[in-house]
């Protein structure tokens, strides 16, 4: 108690350390053999969806990448007045300075713009645990293509069904997910959509539907207990280590109340 405590040098070593070992991925995919041993997982039907994660900087940050902006001094320098007013800001012409892996986007229409980046997940249906998980660049066209990818890496032996929103009722995506032997129980739009009455009309489909809004807890629980509302790290592999981590403890508490049940 009373020794020395060690030199900060130390610990950002070890983090380093974590992150080259991929020590989060290794912790998640531990935990979910577990889950599985115990019975508690399904190996048939699965959800997947995104949620925003909300950056470590802030839009003051979020400068022409050309550095033309920087060119008046500012008033000062440690929080300067910017004026973003009729500015036309992208991500395509500007970067975060602070965070150069974060991206500028919206909740939705009407919300304001801040710098995020993606979470995706696979729920497996039966009890609402994460079984994939991938962080990247919020750039509003990631989401279809991690999770065909997370699809890859779950292990299976038949052919399963994938719930989700509207935003993945998509044609190209939806034909993929043929190819690839997964049945798209995906949310109906109420135009053009790519579900037809080969998937809609089964039972399955419907309950899909109830199930894949779970996943909400789980996001609901990365952001509230896991702190990932607003991450406290920089840069997608530190940002991604510490959601992959997150989820890995969401599925330890899910596991600790699912097996205190009664039999």
């Amino acid at each position: 108690m009373d020794d020395e405590i060690w030199d900060p040098t130390v610990f950002t070593k070890n983090r380093d350390r974590l992150l080259r070992g991929h020590i989060a991925v290794l912790f998640f995919e531990q935990v979910l053999a577990e889950a599985r041993e115990r019975g508690l997982t399904s190996d048939e039907h699965f959800t997947v969806d995104g949620t925003l994660v909300e950056a470590w900087a802030g839009l003051k940050s979020f400068k022409r990448k050309d550095g033309s902006d920087g060119q008046i001094p500012p008033d000062d320098p440690g929080n300067p007045t910017v004026n973003f007013h009729g500015e036309k800001r992208s991500n395509d012409t500007h970067q975060s300075t602070t965070d150069p892996d974060a991206r500028l986007a919206t909740k939705g229409n009407g919300q304001e713009a801040k710098l995020f980046f993606m979470g995706h997940v696979v729920m497996e249906n039966r009890n609402g645990l994460a079984v994939g998980a991938r962080l990247t660049h919020a750039t509003g066209r990631a989401e279809r293509g991690a999770a065909l990818e997370l699809l890859g890496e779950i292990p299976r032996r038949r052919r399963i069904t994938l719930g989700a929103d509207k935003g993945y009722d998509v044609a190209g995506f939806v034909d993929e997910l043929r190819q690839h032997e997964v049945t798209p129980h995906v949310a109906k739009k109420i135009r053009y959509s790519a579900i037809d009455g080969r998937t809609s009309r089964h039972p399955t489909y419907e309950v899909s539907q109830r199930m894949r809004k779970r996943v909400e807890e789980i996001f609901g629980w990365l952001k509230t207990v896991g702190m990932s509302r607003k991450v406290r790290h920089r840069g997608l592999p530190r940002v991604g280590w510490n959601f992959t981590f997150a989820l890995a403890a969401y599925n330890l508490v899910r596991i600790r109340n699912l097996s205190a049940r009664p039999a």
